[in-house]
C-alpha cells in the first residue's frame, strides 16, 4: 500500500485521492470580516495592501476547517487558489510508488502554501495534510491575479515569496543528498528550538521526523539516542532540550 489511510476533502468537493477515504463536511462558519482582516494583516505577503483592498480580499476568501489527518490538497489536482493557514499544522508530502513518505515542509499558523500550483496553473506537486485540527482561508486565483495587476508592490512580494520557496527546496535537496542523517537531525532541532527547547506536539513522532529527514524511524531513534548519550540533548515525551548547542551546531555543518 502507498501512503497513509486518510480522510480527504477539497474546497471544490472533489474526492479523488487514491490513498484516502473521502469526507465532505459542510464549509465551517467563517470568521468575521474583522477577524479575517486582522489575520491577513499579519501575513507579510499582504502587508502592503491598503484598507479598502484588504476588506475586499477578506470578503472574497473562503473558510475551511480540517480534522487531523485530512487531505487538504491532493497531489496531481489543480487547485483553485492560495491557502493561508490560520491555526494548526500542515505538512506537504510526496509519496513514492512503494508508499514511502518524504515530508517537504511543515507549515504553521501564518504560512501560505500552494503558490506554485496557483500561479503556474499546473497540478499541485505535493499533498498537503493536516497534522492537527487546522483552519484555513482559501484565496481564489482570480482574486490574486487581479491584485497582482492592480498592486505592483503585492506582485513584487509574490515574486519574492516564490523565490524563497525555491531557495528552500534547493536547501532541502542539498540536505537530503549531501548531509548525513545525524547532521540533518541536528539542523532540524536547532531550527525548531525556542530557547533551546523543541516542543513535541502529538504528531511530532519519530516516524514524522524520519519522513522529514528522508530516512526511517529506526535511524532517527539511534541518532537521538547517540546525541543524548553524548550529552548534546535530553529527550522526553513532551520536549527535546538542547544541552550543548555548540556541539550540535558542529554536527549540523
Amino acid at each position: 500500500m502507498g501512503g497513509p489511510f486518510l480522510f480527504s476533502h477539497s474546497p471544490g468537493g472533489n474526492c479523488r485521492f487514491r490513498r484516502a477515504k473521502c469526507y465532505n463536511p459542510p464549509m465551517s462558519p467563517r470568521p468575521t470580516t474583522e477577524q479575517t482582516i486582522r489575520r491577513l494583516r499579519a501575513v507579510p505577503l499582504f502587508q502592503t495592501l491598503d484598507d479598502a483592498t484588504m476588506a475586499r480580499l477578506a470578503a472574497e476568501t473562503q473558510w475551511y476547517e480540517y480534522r487531523t489527518g485530512e487531505v487538504i490538497v491532493p497531489e496531481g489536482e489543480a487547485q483553485p487558489g492560495l491557502y493561508f493557514l490560520a491555526y494548526g499544522y500542515v505538512k506537504a508530502v510526496k509519496y513514492s510508488a512503494a508508499g514511502r513518505e518524504q515530508t517537504l515542509r511543515v507549515l504553521e499558523a501564518g504560512d501560505t502554501f500552494n503558490e506554485l500550483s496557483v500561479f503556474t496553473r499546473r497540478p499541485n506537486p505535493a499533498t498537503a495534510i493536516a497534522l492537527e485540527a487546522s483552519g484555513i482561508w482559501l484565496i481564489p486565483r482570480a482574486t490574486l491575479t487581479r491584485l497582482m495587476r492592480e498592486q505592483p508592490d503585492f506582485a513584487q512580494s509574490v515574486i519574492e515569496q516564490i523565490a524563497e520557496r525555491m531557495l528552500f527546496l534547493v536547501s532541502l535537496v542539498t540536505d537530503l543528498s549531501l548531509r548525513p542523517v545525524t547532521g540533518r537531525l541536528a539542523r532540524l532541532l536547532l531550527e525548531s528550538a525556542s530557547e533551546d527547547v523543541v516542543l513535541r506536539p502529538r504528531w511530532f513522532t519519530q516516524a514524522e521526523l524520519a519522513a522529514r529527514l528522508g530516512t526511517v524511524p529506526d535511524v532517527i531513534q539511534r541518532s537521538l539516542r547517540g546525541m543524548e548519550g553524548d550529552g548534546l540533548i535530553a529527550v522526553d515525551r513532551q520536549q527535546i532540550r538542547i544541552l550543548d548547542r555548540f556541539a550540535l551546531e558542529a554536527l549540523a555543518v
